[in-house]
């Protein structure tokens, strides 16, 4: 298929990695402006960015979302469907109406628990003994979109954000793939999610960091 990849993150850049290799045309790739960075606060390009002008896709960085250049630009890639990976950003509907198979999405959580910008730090934090990636249709409302597949893997007694991250890497990447081979054949499950079991996931602030050294020693450790 004709894909359209937007994403900013290195989880995302393995995604898109991976979807190259399965054979996938990625028409265009969009991800999130360059930003300061680091001490020196010079502009760092994303690691998607980085990929894909080293795989010489051509790359788009919009500022917004709803104006009619950027859904212009969208449209004009000419994409079957938009694989979402870590972007950063809700799209608006004149953007998720534009391709014909529909934007999908990889969430790192095991929809619908842990809706939101931080699922794996929330689930370390939780002591959740299992992780996940779901794939899903998306919609306007936040990781709400219907499911179409999820894979699994344990989580460590002592595992970090870090350890958990990187080892959902693959794990993101390799659904992305069946799914999207799944969709092209038109064998994809489409499964709405139970809202009422629903959890959020928000970003992680300051006010979190703190350790109460009188929690239980299982609490203390997964924070």
């Amino acid at each position: 298929m004709k894909v359209l990849f937007m994403g900013t993150t290195d989880y995302a850049a393995a995604c898109l990695d991976a979807v190259i290799r399965a054979g996938h045309e990625v028409t265009a790739v969009c991800t999130q402006p360059d930003r300061p960075k680091n001490r020196g606060m010079k502009m760092a390009k994303s690691p998607v960015k980085e990929y894909a002008e080293s795989a010489r896709i051509p790359v788009m960085q919009p500022t917004a979302l709803k104006v009619p250049e950027t859904v212009q630009a969208f449209k004009e890639a000419g994409a079957d469907i938009f694989a979402v990976v870590a972007y950063g950003r809700i799209l608006p509907r004149a953007v998720l109406d534009i391709p014909p198979e529909g934007c999908v999405n990889v969430h790192a959580s095991l929809l619908p628990k842990y809706r939101g910008s931080a699922p794996i730090q929330w689930a370390v934090l939780n002591g959740e003994k299992e992780a996940g990636v779901t794939t899903m249709y998306m919609d306007s409302e936040m990781d709400t979109g219907d499911m179409i597949a999820s894979a699994s893997l344990a989580v460590g007694e002592y595992e970090s954000f870090g350890s958990v991250y990187e080892r959902l890497k693959p794990l993101g990447a390799e659904l992305l793939v069946k799914t999207l081979a799944d969709i092209e054949k038109g064998i994809e499950q489409r499964t709405p999610q139970d809202h009422s079991l629903a959890t959020y996931a928000p970003p992680i602030t300051k006010e979190l960091c703190p350790v109460d050294w009188n929690d239980s020693p299982g609490r203390i450790a997964d924070r």
